[in-house]
């Protein structure tokens, strides 16, 4: 009896304990989240998200060329490491070999551990240099170097999870190596990948050091994708150092619609994934 009294104390006890661990794991978020919310909540209205950045010591204004500048830079970066990376996946958890798909890995688990400012000093000299200025072409290439290893990575993961009986049932009905792929376990695998693919633009809308050196800034509607483009990020950035307590707020503002879109992505990702197990469950 003592004995079981004793157990269901211990097990009360590490329940709690659990409890803790994760609201210390969460609180960081949480932190963040609420600091964010009290400090930009106050600037969010609907010409925030409408109107251009006023001059210098004007109140006001807003960050839509930002949000439209950072939408052009992940659509870019996208079309920049998507498929090479997709392809990259696919070759690693595919093909045999032990060199090159070694080679591959190892560059791509080196590549996703280089700092984003190398990244934006190799994409300025070899993008923006022998172009003479800056663009979203450049900011593009910057973001999608840091975008194309993560998508390789994931990717594979995502395709080995994939039943190799799927696989050998296709090749014993006669389909040949690239059909089975193309047919059966890139779609058994959708899901995963279009997971990683959301989990990496999160994760490169945010920064900011590559941007400095490639896309820059506008004050203005951008001309073309060839012309320098404000960003989010680079906002933040510039605002949060400026000497003006409107630029402040709208800092903290811009900062709580970025943040907002990162946990937005990372919601969808998740629904994305859980949505294709239960597929995959129920075949």
């Amino acid at each position: 009896m003592n004995r079981l009294i004793w157990r269901k104390a211990v097990n009360a006890v590490m329940s709690v304990v659990t409890a803790l661990c994760a609201l210390i794991a969460v609180a960081p978020l949480l932190f963040v989240l609420g600091l964010l919310t009290v400090k930009g909540a106050s600037s969010l209205n609907w010409a925030f998200f409408t109107k251009l950045p006023v001059p210098v010591g004007e109140t006001g204004g807003g960050i839509a060329n930002a949000i439209v500048g950072s939408g052009q830079l992940l659509l870019l970066a996208a079309l920049f490491g998507v498929p090479l990376g997709v392809l990259g996946g696919i070759y690693l958890s595919e093909f045999g070999g032990w060199a090159v798909p070694f080679f591959v890995r190892y560059a791509a688990d080196l590549l996703v551990s280089v700092p984003s400012i190398v990244i934006g000093i190799f994409a300025y000299a070899v993008v923006v240099l022998p172009m003479g200025h800056f663009s979203a072409l450049a900011g593009g290439f910057a973001l999608g170097v840091i975008l194309l290893p993560i998508v390789v990575t994931n990717t594979e993961q995502f395709l080995r999870t994939v039943p190799v009986w799927l696989r050998e049932s296709s090749l014993a009905l006669g389909a040949g190596h690239w059909k089975t792929i193309v047919s059966v376990v890139i779609p058994s695998g959708l899901q995963g990948i279009l997971t990683g693919i959301l989990l990496a633009l999160a994760r490169v809308a945010g920064e900011t050091a590559p941007l400095l050196f490639t896309a820059f800034n506008n004050a203005y509607w951008s001309r073309g994708w060839n012309q320098p483009v404000s960003s989010l990020p680079y906002m933040i950035y510039t605002y949060a150092l400026s000497a003006y307590e409107d630029w402040h707020r709208q800092a903290w503002a811009a900062a709580l619609v970025l943040l907002g879109f990162v946990l937005l992505v990372n919601v969808i990702s998740r629904l994305v994934l859980a949505r294709g197990m239960a597929a995959r469950r129920a075949a």
